[in-house]
């Protein structure tokens, strides 16, 4: 029995240099990115960007497979059980990190325990926007017309459960404004409606709203980020316009699954924001209003939990549930 148990420590620590070389070589084959949504979209599109980028970087391909479904839940879950060896990434959506656990009754996956945060791409910051023809300029404007109307004010979104769905019933926690939710299959037919005036207000992404602002077919109330965005100096954000502590945006990031070696974490985490942050990824995120982060595993890991406790009480509050996965 002694002769046994010194054979097994040796064998574990042989293995620790084996992991440790294999961790610094890292990576000597092609990496899978999975895409829980179909191609196209800014998701997509995001995450091809930093792919290509982030492949030169590495010396190793990076492949984008879209896996939609399920608003990103089959393409998340599929990578619950790869193997954890920084080869089989996913990107994560935060619709389907922090939101869709509280809204889905069955999502196959837990984000705190399925998975290791490497770092978020970026921030897609949402914009509340109004037909021209309905009277407010402001958020408090806004809000006490809403609450002059017997019916309130409706807003349009991407659908029941999306971020902007979130962040409208957010608002309307904190300010008591009288808003009626509208949800659409996507955010193109919810422009156009409120660009001809089928729906008064859509809360949505600033990628798709930009060319509508700029062309004053609509008119901009807020950005839900924490400072004004360049490309909209003159647009204010929630909180300048009276609404405390209200930061409700978008993110895309990459994650792998639970178990992946800190070291190959960590050397994905500064490729990411080195690829992120380089004056040419930046612009082209930019341009589709996404605004460059690559933080740390554990920052990203943090905004993870804050982020889930953050919707999960609005979820509760407001009483949305989908069934399914």
């Amino acid at each position: 029995m002694p002769h046994l148990l010194s054979r097994l420590i040796a064998v574990a620590l042989c293995a620790l240099p084996i992991a440790a070389a294999h961790s610094a070589d890292y990576p000597t084959r092609p990496i899978r990115l999975i895409v829980p949504f179909a191609p196209g979209g800014v998701t997509d599109t995001g995450a091809r960007i930093v792919a290509d980028k982030l492949g030169q970087r590495l010396g190793q391909t990076v492949v984008v497979e879209n896996r939609p479904g399920a608003a990103g839940n089959i393409g998340t879950q599929a990578v619950v059980n790869a193997e954890p060896d920084g080869y089989t990434l996913v990107v994560g959506f935060d619709g389907t990190i922090v939101i869709n656990p509280h809204v889905y009754t069955k999502i196959g996956f837990d984000p705190l325990k399925d998975f290791t945060p490497v770092s978020k791409i970026g921030d897609a910051v949402l914009i509340l926007v109004a037909n021209p023809k309905v009277p407010v300029k402001t958020l408090q404007e806004l809000i006490a017309y809403s609450k002059a109307q017997p019916n309130g004010v409706s807003y349009g979104s991407a659908g029941t459960g999306s971020t902007p769905h979130l962040g409208g019933e957010l608002f309307k926690l904190r300010t008591g404004a009288k808003l009626e939710h509208i949800p659409y299959k996507g955010g193109g037919q919810a422009m156009t409606d409120v660009v001809g005036g089928t729906i008064p207000l859509l809360y949505t992404a600033v990628a798709g709203a930009y060319p509508f602002v700029q062309k004053d077919q609509v008119r901009a109330l807020a950005v839900s980020s924490k400072q004004r965005l360049a490309s909209l100096p003159d647009v204010p954000t929630f909180e300048e316009s009276g609404v405390p502590d209200f930061e409700v945006n978008s993110w895309i990031g990459i994650l792998a699954p639970k178990g992946t070696p800190a070291p190959i974490t960590h050397k994905l985490q500064e490729s990411i924001r080195a690829v992120v942050m380089d004056p040419a990824t930046r612009e082209r995120l930019a341009g589709l209003g996404i605004v460059s982060s690559g933080n740390t595993p554990e920052e990203f890991g943090q905004q993870i939990r804050e982020d889930l406790a953050k919707y999960e009480a609005v979820v509760k509050q407001v009483g949305i549930k989908v069934d399914g996965s």
